[in-house]
């Protein structure tokens, strides 16, 4: 607490580590670390003297000690008289003035530290298992600006209302020109995948109760594909973990079992066609 007697900020003001803030009116601690100095190096001559007449020194010693204490406590005392930054950044507010009092804990100055920027966004459980640590991220700002970042954080706790996962980008802003708290939108880039978009209708499940397709082989028997759901669109479902060659059933796969020879027939156009029209029609 005191008087700030130094105030050599401003807001907007772009400052670095180790950067004066404020400080204190200190005339009597500056005095005090002086004083604190000089007996110190009394006190060193006296010890250096009786080592040479007596070669003991104990008292002599123990008032260096005493000394050197002495020293360190006007210098804890100055120091606590001045505030310096511990990062780089940028100077946001300053709610005092040269002059004013300041409480001991008080607001002196709010430093932005913008480099680099953070983008905050969710992503689904779905989406979860496709993301790691040092992944590249695209973020589009409102004024229209893009970006590109680093995933940096990847939250491992669901938000209860809504199943989704903190992610955190790391957006490299040397210049800071990205001020804090803009509205962005995050584009999230994960491994390509081979893919295929199937009407929701042909999902089932399997004997052990996994979600997938049924398929026919070259045998003509029916095996099942376990799913990976890529993504979820108006037109269908985006589905991974099916093979290039694999013959899809796309009507009927409720009515047969794995295993089971069949007869396949290939679908013609107007049943895809319908399909898609009925999985469009359950997005509306």
């Amino acid at each position: 607490a005191g008087v700030i007697d130094k105030l050599p900020v401003k807001q907007g003001q772009r400052v670095k580590t180790g950067d004066l803030v404020l400080m204190l009116a200190a005339e009597e601690k500056l005095s005090a670390v002086s004083n604190a100095k000089q007996l110190l190096v009394q006190r060193q001559a006296e010890l250096d003297a009786a080592l040479r007449l007596a070669k003991t020194g104990n008292l002599p010693k123990l008032q260096l000690d005493t000394a050197r204490s002495n020293l360190t406590l006007a210098q804890s005392q100055l120091e606590a008289a001045q505030a310096e930054l511990d990062r780089n950044g940028v100077i946001d507010r300053v709610p005092v003035e040269l002059g004013s009092s300041v409480m001991q804990g008080g607001e002196v100055a709010t430093i932005l530290s913008l480099d680099p920027v953070i983008a905050r966004g969710e992503v689904s459980e779905r989406d979860l298992g496709y993301l790691k640590i040092g992944d590249k991220a695209n973020v589009r700002l409102v004024s229209g600006q893009n970006v590109e970042g680093t995933v940096r954080y990847i939250s491992r706790d669901a938000s209860s209302a809504t199943r989704t996962f903190r992610v955190e980008i790391a957006i490299p802003n040397p210049e800071g020109t990205i001020p804090a708290g803009m509205t962005a939108e995050i584009a999230l880039s994960a491994q390509p995948t081979d893919a295929v978009i199937l009407p929701r209708s042909v999902v089932t499940l399997g004997d052990k109760g996994d979600l997938g397709i049924r398929a026919v082989d070259k045998d003509d028997k029916v095996v099942f594909f376990p799913i990976d759901l890529v993504d979820d669109t108006p037109t269908g479902l985006v589905l991974g973990g099916i093979p290039a060659e694999a013959r899809i059933i796309v009507a009927g796969q409720e009515l047969v079992k794995e295993g089971e020879v069949v007869k396949p027939v290939e679908a013609d156009q107007a049943t895809i066609q319908k399909l898609l029209g009925e999985a469009t029609a359950g997005t509306q």
